[in-house]
């Protein structure tokens, strides 16, 4: 991949992100249900696409385990809550509350690592902040919208979660055996909870899943980690942060879920702090997205 094909798969991967919401809207079935069937089509995918590549799958070391746990399970959690949020407040909700990340990652780096948080960095927050109250409909709970955006902030927070618990992820495992490996965890906790809702699908609702599992999951993941290669980090977090724009479009143009004015501004006040934090960040990391 050269350094304009990595531009355009990253692109790629920010306009499948946006489509997770899509498919979440789409597929009629419990977000337990949405998360284990992404998560099962994600990990065979990533199988034989490893197999494909010429690698083989090393079984992780039993001190790898418990951090494959943690992850996994803050993975779960962070589908779970975000298909919560866009079944009860919709899809530009859902989005741009859990655009609410970076702002979590800030202040727990600060708080789990003891980094220390430069100005610029508390500024977004304090954007991110100022966003999230001009996205949130009414300060009622009894307002369906206002509950799914609680549903998506929490789902940033667990996000923000599962992108620390990363960096303390499994040495000597590639980016796709990891998320391979993290998929499998999600599998295992949440097929239990809704393996016999399966049955009632149906097959278009069989296609959605195994769309987001395989293109909103294993492959966006796989064009991530193969543009990483080529691009900047913050690059590349940059061209992510468009996630909610392209989400609010599609849900525009298919279903015809127009966000306020008031909750544009605060959409538009949350990435452009997001852009504005990938810019002054020289050594940003990004996560796997949505």
């Amino acid at each position: 991949m050269n350094s304009r094909q990595a531009q355009i798969a990253i692109h790629i991967t920010a306009v499948l992100f946006g489509l997770t919401g899509i498919f979440g809207e789409l597929i009629q079935g419990s977000a337990t249900l949405i998360t284990a069937g992404r998560a099962v089509f994600a990990t065979v995918t990533l199988l034989l696409f490893i197999r494909h590549t010429g690698h083989r799958i090393q079984w992780p070391a039993r001190s790898a385990w418990g951090s494959l746990i943690l992850a996994g399970t803050l993975l779960a959690i962070h589908w779970a809550t975000f298909f919560v949020a866009v079944k009860i407040g919709g899809i530009a909700i859902a989005t741009l509350g859990f655009a609410s990340f970076p702002a979590f990652i800030t202040l727990l780096e600060g708080f789990l690592f003891h980094e220390r948080t430069r100005p610029s960095e508390w500024l977004v927050v304090i954007l991110v902040t100022l966003g999230l109250v001009l996205v949130t409909p009414s300060f009622n709970f009894q307002d369906k919208a206002t509950t799914g955006l609680a549903w998506a902030v929490l789902s940033g927070l667990t996000f923000a979660l599962f992108t620390l618990a990363n960096r303390k992820a499994v040495t000597g495992m590639s980016g796709r055996e990891l998320a391979c490996w993290e998929n499998a965890v999600v599998a295992a906790l949440t097929l239990p909870w809704c393996f016999t809702e399966f049955a009632a699908l149906r097959p278009i609702d069989w296609l959605w899943v195994v769309m987001l599992g395989v293109f909103c999951t294993a492959l966006s993941h796989s064009l991530l980690v193969s543009s990483l290669a080529k691009l900047k980090a913050r690059t590349a977090g940059i061209v992510i942060a468009l996630e909610p724009v392209y989400a609010i479009l599609f849900a525009a143009i298919l279903f015809a879920q127009y966000p306020s004015m008031r909750a544009l501004l605060g959409g538009a006040l949350i990435v452009g702090a997001i852009v504005w934090s990938g810019l002054q960040r020289p050594n940003a990391k990004t996560g796997t997205g949505d």
